[in-house]
């Protein structure tokens, strides 16, 4: 017996005229293919009107050029299941595209899927849904996932969202929700191994793409790592970071490699965001060959992330805290091959725990630009922290930090301010618009650092300037390019001996 290509949903009662519900035709075909072992459930041209559909093993949807999926507007269309919200397992509306324990799943096609997402985001902000909006396309526990050529638009809440799945590809998708519709967040992985996600166009209303593994609230023991995790060639946009790790990452994010890729618009560019509570670490992660446009701060590691929890004094307390199982790291991060232009608030926001510092960070050549703008604003989300206008790399709490082939222009203030931190490299880095009223580098309280090789232009009195009483060690190599008389000032508690050798040329 033979089974034909294609199972048309038409054949199995689906109108497509944009009014009628297709809901119990498009599942049937699906059941109908899984019965026959699997295949491809096709949709031609159309307006597939849809509550929620639950795929099968072995099963592809297939939109064809012109076919479109319109999400139902009726919450009673979505039953209600037991999923995942925010890293936290709890009963929520079940996806448009929904599935649970499934392999060898498919959505592709050139036809589009449209959540019609607007009645939710008005619902959401009246705050009359019991339960978590739907995600536009949600699998659990799945493996060989592909979503592949579609065009995914004004989705309920996150738009693709794989929770503990194995080998998922997201290929030539785009994404475009309204830039004010809530937490609309384009690709989330979460806890999932081996995925792929590469030359997709993401335009929403929160992040991306962002990769999370869960909240200390399902306990410990149950946590997966997000890992082995590819993104390349993707172009992001009116966002609110471009591709964005945590802040729900209690089970780890790990050997993540994020490549080739174009961000406009977006408020912040690599976004590492995490909290006290927390627990787990972000690590063995590479990021290269990224251009960045009109970004607020294109790289922030941010441990005191506010969002969720405003206004808690122990997330917010800068000063040193017990370490535990809660406590939250940052480590082995490296970013090179970045360009940003127009940016607004701060360079970099790099900002580690008083006990847990960041570890083993480096940014290579680096070429921040920022925009001449009076405007100011919080870089990153946290409590108790000063507006930012065109301040450089802001760091603080590090543990091993290489700054190699550094560029910040049109900076006010120093063009990198580094606080709290032991094992610097700062080599071969410059800032061609500092002026003879600012200095290139502030060190309040490091410890172990060499500065070598730096160009600093005409004019400049100060070239760098130390403080802190924790401040010493701090190491000036002979290949500074100096074009006057220069300084390393020593000022507050800092020792007097802090900077243990200064060349020729250079006064200390």
């Amino acid at each position: 017996m033979t089974y034909p290509p294609f199972w048309n949903v038409k054949d199995y009662g689906a109108i497509g005229d944009a009014s009628t519900l297709d809901t119990i035709a498009i599942q049937s075909t699906i059941d109908a293919a899984s019965r026959a072992g699997g295949g491809t459930v096709y949709f031609s041209a159309g307006k597939y009107l849809t509550g929620s559909i639950f795929l099968r093993s072995s099963i592809t949807l297939y939109l064809d050029a012109g076919a479109v999926l319109l999400g139902s507007q009726n919450p009673a269309d979505y039953p209600i299941v037991d999923g995942r919200w925010e890293g936290s397992d709890q009963k929520t509306y079940a996806s448009l595209i929904a599935g649970d324990d499934l392999t060898n799943i498919a959505v592709v096609g050139r036809g589009m899927i449209d959540g019609q997402g607007s009645s939710w985001w008005k619902l959401h902000r009246q705050k009359k849904l019991a339960y978590p909006r739907p995600r536009l396309i949600g699998f659990t526990g799945c493996s060989n996932l592909l979503i592949e050529g579609i065009t995914a638009t004004n989705s309920p809440s996150w738009t693709i969202n794989p929770v503990q799945c194995e080998n998922v590809n997201v290929d030539n998708v785009t994404i475009i929700n309204p830039a004010d519709s809530p937490n609309t967040d384009g690709i989330n992985p979460d806890s999932c191994c081996n995925v792929h996600i590469s030359n997709c166009y993401v335009s929403v209303g929160d992040d991306c793409i962002t990769l999370k593994s869960g909240t200390e609230d399902n306990g410990r023991e149950n946590l997966k790592p997000c890992e082995n995790i590819t993104i390349t060639n993707c172009t992001m946009a009116h966002g609110h970071g471009g591709v964005v790790i945590g802040s729900e990452m209690s089970g780890g994010v790990c050997r993540v490699v994020i490549s080739n890729c174009v961000f406009t618009g977006t408020d912040r560019g690599i976004r590492m965001k995490s909290r006290r509570g927390r627990g787990g670490a972000i690590e063995d992660i590479r990021v290269s060959n990224i251009i960045m446009e009109n970004v607020l701060c294109p790289l922030t590691m941010n441990l005191y992330y506010a969002c969720g929890a405003w206004g808690n004094k122990i997330n917010a307390d800068k000063n040193p805290h017990p370490v535990s199982e809660g406590t939250p790291c940052f480590r082995n991060i490296h970013l090179s091959g970045i360009t940003a232009r127009s940016v607004k608030y701060a360079a970099a926001f790099l900002f580690g725990l008083a006990e847990m510092p960041l570890k083993n960070i480096s940014l290579h050549d680096i070429d921040i630009s920022m925009a001449i703008t009076s405007e100011a604003g919080f870089p990153e989300m946290a409590d108790e922290m000063d507006k930012m206008g065109r301040v450089g790399l802001y760091i603080r709490n590090v543990q091993g930090l290489s700054l190699d082939h550094v560029q910040i222009d049109n900076q006010l203030g120093p063009a990198i301010q580094i606080s709290d931190a032991c094992d610097v490299d700062l080599i071969n880095s410059s800032s061609p618009t500092i002026n003879e009223r600012s200095l290139f580098v502030l060190f309040q309280n490091v410890n172990r650092a060499f500065v070598d090789g730096c160009r600093i232009p005409r004019g400049v009195q100060t070239f760098l300037e130390v403080a802190g009483k924790e401040s010493r060690n701090i190491l000036l190599g002979s290949s500074n390019q100096m074009y006057t008389a220069l300084a390393a000032t020593i000022t507050g508690e800092a020792l007097p001996d802090a900077i243990i050798q200064s060349k020729p040329g250079l006064k200390a």
